[in-house]
């Protein structure tokens, strides 16, 4: 097989393999086609007002001041008189857009969602407001648009301030919220004559939501213990307030309107969300009004041993804790509409003022709203499998469904209200249940094909490199293979009874792919057989405890680094153990200077796993410590590189302006974090500097010498430069240190080629890659290559795990960014972070690229055998992983492969 296509079929098998996680793992859980229910009774409540405080954290708005005092004072006087509260407990991920879905429409967003976008429906769901007669808006254009486009029909209506408004940089971010209260206060004051709209309003049904943003701005900015957001919090107390007063004026006290108060996600002590830390999680919920039980009074203890009633002060009344997806059944039960038909929240019945009848009829119609879901995702799974292998879930078959129903009506009919309540409990639970049990219906046939196809890819790069690479005699009587004919024929026949079945079936066009793509490869597999019989025949005369050695060392290592998906730590171990690497293999002796800089390079290297990824408070010294740790390191490359051949002029003036560029790019984030302390903005210099320095990272690198050590050092000051405007602390210590090791590695590899003797190294300042390649210096595998390969599979994973990695992404500080923008723009702001998290990437294959070179092994070669491991790897994850954050840490490193290894 030519490279060419090898290329492309690896490319084929790597992008299938990348697709098929989020395939198997990501797919949408909604189904569609379930009849609305709500209930027959006539609610407690005509209306409803939402408010959402984006961003507050359930502690900042119970824990009270120093003085005893709240400071949230109408808030916390709900809480103890005329409402009911409790702690709403999020999901990761912990951000705006799946929050507010799980808030209005009940359910939760896959984890990969929220890479789709904020503005659009990555698929269409049912709301509160799309069930609702008119719903009126006012808040973020980055959260209503996406539930005016869901609704159906044109009752949902939307007012949102620009999107430049959402500045990180501003003076005062609370005026977002000072905004959404004027503008509902104007909007009231317009209804009271325009009789048109003061109808509208005095029908029921109605919902008024508000999205404060300010407090969410504010954390980002300032961080949460600010005093900037602890005043935000008690300036949306204020308006909180107000805005019930002139609700209640507007209709004349008629005691039918809802309120309810909570929040989309919390926030951590250093600014950020979206993982699952407490702090992000736990958010205040405030219910009251029309429908809902006063304070409740207890004297026993409550079932709570989190330890925050006492320090909130708040033991001697109720607490209700909810999932935050059972929101939306309770505001549909308030206002008496369609509980949202997607939604999986569970009615929380404390929360209700009403009688022991309404609570069951609601139980009863939440329990019948998750079954139709449930049949709906069962009728769908029974249509694409054949009857003989479909398996039902157990739990609730057809009979049982029926059984359950009828039990239900027949308890509520003789007023059992207690007993109805706990069987519709009972019924929502195992509904649940089987949805995910039909969810999930073919994830291991899914998986078993995935993994079917890459065992035989891999198989088949093992061939390949024993076959061209290993330089192996083949036997004259062992060349005959099995018959190409026959092989293909039997292939055909497999394919076409697989389509078949798949087609009987109905199944997805991406079950054909899935499970066809194994068939070419193990044709091609099965074609390579006499390759695997040369080795058997030759394995008694090669040296078996080396062979054996190496393999339990590669299994070792392998495993190693998938640990390090679950614990980054792990890789400060294995940077340990890499440093003794010239002593036990004899190099110390030989290069002692590169072998102790090489020691010295992989434990400072391995103090960056040990520091957490989010977390760290700014600290804008460490990135000029890093630009100037740059600029020392790389005059030394500079300095011992003249020694054996002088710089050409303008390779001179090209360094020495790229050095300067480096030193202004180190002061750049200093100058502006200044200035946005002083709330003065984002300098536009600052600004202009920063997209120029990222606009020219990719492009100078080209201009400098063709000499290898030349453009390795011209890509590795040009990324830096990037990844300095992009840190806000010790992550900009990175680059700089792993370049160094990755010198050093140049270095010291070629040490290791002479001791092996492997005659005519070349000074890596005078190698130029343009030159052709003397293919009679190519020289073929040895097992030494294997270690090679092993490191650089290690080095990209430290590279990724480093200082952050594509499931931190969403947990970012907004500050790495603020060189570049202030103004909240999620996709600008994740490709900046994604940019930064590949330099180290970029600057781990640049060196290997130049091992390649300077080692005389054509790329290939190297290439087979990292394919081979990183293809090892991606195998035993995809046994390991559970966890929703690991599989998508897993698709980040399927991505992360293809780029190093592609």
């Amino acid at each position: 097989m030519r490279m060419i296509t090898f290329f492309l079929v690896g490319l084929t098998v790597h992008v299938v393999f990348f697709i098929s996680i989020f395939d198997i793992y990501f797919t949408s859980p909604l189904v569609h086609g379930m009849t609305p229910q709500s209930t027959p009774l006539a609610p407690p409540a005509s209306r409803l007002v939402l408010v959402v405080a984006d961003g507050l954290r359930a502690d900042s708005l119970f824990t009270l001041l120093s003085n005893s005092s709240s400071r949230t004072p109408y808030l916390r006087s709900v809480i103890e008189d005329k409402g009911t509260w409790g702690v709403s407990h999020t999901r990761v991920p912990t951000e705006s857009r799946p929050g507010h879905v799980a808030l209005i429409a009940g359910f939760y967003e896959d984890v990969s969602a929220v890479a789709k976008g904020w503005k659009e429906n990555p698929v269409e769901f049912d709301s509160v407001f799309n069930e609702s007669r008119h719903t009126w808006c006012w808040g973020s254009p980055d959260i209503l648009p996406m539930f005016a486009k869901g609704a159906s029909g044109d009752h949902v209506y939307t007012h949102t301030y620009p999107a430049e408004e959402e500045d990180f940089a501003s003076t005062d971010a609370s005026r977002l919220d000072t905004w959404v209260f004027t503008q509902v206060k104007s909007f009231f004051e317009t209804a009271k004559s325009n009789s048109t709209m003061k109808a509208s309003l005095l029908e029921d049904k109605n919902v008024f939501f508000l999205h404060l943003l300010g407090i969410d701005t504010n954390g980002h900015a300032h961080r949460p213990m600010s005093q900037e957001y602890l005043d935000n919090i008690g300036l949306v107390d204020a308006g909180v307030a107000e805005l019930v007063s002139i609700v209640e004026d507007f209709f004349a006290y008629d005691g039918r309107t809802a309120y309810v108060f909570t929040s989309d996600h919390g926030m951590t002590n250093w600014g950020s969300h979206g993982a699952g830390h407490p702090s992000e999680t736990l958010t205040p919920l405030v219910v009251w009004g029309a429908g809902v039980h006063n304070a409740q009074r207890v004297t026993e203890p409550q079932p709570y041993n989190d330890g925050y009633l006492q320090d909130w002060k708040l033991e001697h009344l109720r607490r209700v804790d909810v999932n935050q997806g059972d929101i939306a059944p309770l505001m549909a039960s308030l206002i008496g509409v369609p509980i949202p038909v997607n939604s999986v929240g569970v009615l929380p019945l404390l929360y209700l003022n009403n009688s022991d009848q309404f609570k069951s009829e609601s139980m009863y119609t939440n329990a019948i709203q998750v079954l139709e879901q449930f049949k709906v995702k069962m009728t769908q799974k029974k249509e694409t499998t054949l009857s003989f292998l479909f398996t039902p879930y157990q739990l609730l078959t057809e009979s049982k469904q029926a059984e359950f129903i009828r039990t239900a009506r027949i308890l509520i009919q003789l007023e059992k209200y207690e007993d109805a309540i706990s069987l519709c409990q009972s019924l929502i639970s195992q509904s649940l249940e089987g949805l995910v049990y039909y969810h999930n219906y073919d994830r291991f046939f899914l998986g078993c094909s995935v993994v079917l196809g890459f065992v035989g890819w891999t198989s088949y790069v093992v061939l390949v490199i024993l076959k061209t690479h290993a330089s192996l005699n083949r036997h004259p009587n062992l060349t005959k293979q099995i018959p190409s004919r026959n092989l293909a024929r039997l292939c055909v026949c497999v394919a076409v009874v697989i389509a078949a079945f798949l087609l009987i079936q109905r199944s997805p066009i991406t079950y054909y792919i899935y499970c066809l793509l194994p068939v070419p490869v193990w044709y091609s597999v099965l074609k390579e057989s006499g390759t695997l019989k040369d080795l058997i025949r030759l394995a008694p005369s090669l040296p078996l405890w080396k062979c054996f050695g190496y393999f339990v060392l590669v299994a070792f290592g392998i495993e190693l680094l998938v640990v390090s998906f679950f614990h980054r730590a792990v890789l400060t171990v294995g940077l340990a153990v890499l440093s003794l690497w010239p002593l036990l293999s004899g190099l110390f002796g030989k290069a002692k200077l590169r072998s102790l800089s090489w020691f010295l390079g992989c434990l400072c290297l391995a103090a960056f796993p040990l520091m957490p990824v989010v977390g760290r408070e700014p600290n804008i010294q460490l990135v000029t410590c890093a630009g100037l740790l740059t600029l020392f390191t790389s005059a030394c490359y500079l300095w011992s590189s003249r020694q054996r051949t002088p710089l050409h002029l303008s390779d001179r003036q090209q360094f020495v302006a790229q050095m300067l560029h480096v030193a202004m790019c180190a002061y750049v984030p200093s100058l502006t974090h200044s200035s946005l302390l002083q709330k003065q903005g984002l300098p536009l210099l600052n600004q202009i500097i920063s997209w120029s320095t990222l606009a020219s990272s990719i492009l100078v690198p080209l201009l400098s010498s063709t000499r290898l050590f030349h453009r390795l050092l011209s890509i590795f000051l040009s990324l830096t430069s990037t990844y300095l405007l992009l840190s806000t602390g010790s992550e900009a210590l990175f680059p700089p240190v792993l370049s160094w090791l990755m010198f050093v590695w140049i270095n010291i590899e070629q040490e290791a080629l002479l001791a092996q003797g492997v005659s005519g190294r070349q000074e890596l300042s005078t190698i130029d890659f343009s030159a052709n390649i003397d293919i009679t210096k190519i020289r073929q595998l040895k097992l030494d290559d294997i270690r090679r390969s092993y490191f650089f599979v290690f080095f990209i994973i430290t590279a990724f795990f480093g200082t952050g990695n594509i499931a931190s992404i969403n947990s970012f500080d907004p500050a790495s960014v603020y060189c570049f923008l202030t103004v909240f723009n999620p996709f600008i702001m994740g490709s900046l972070m994604m940019w930064k998290v590949i330099i180290p990437f970029i600057i781990v294959m640049c060196t290997f690229e130049t091992i390649q070179v300077a080692t005389q092994l054509s790329s290939r070669s190297l290439f087979l055998i990292v394919l081979v491991i990183s293809d090892l790897m991606a195998l035993v994850k995809h046994f390991l992983i559970s966890s929703s954050w690991c599989r998508t840490m897993a698709a980040g490193w399927t991505l992360a492969q293809a780029l190093a290894t592609m």
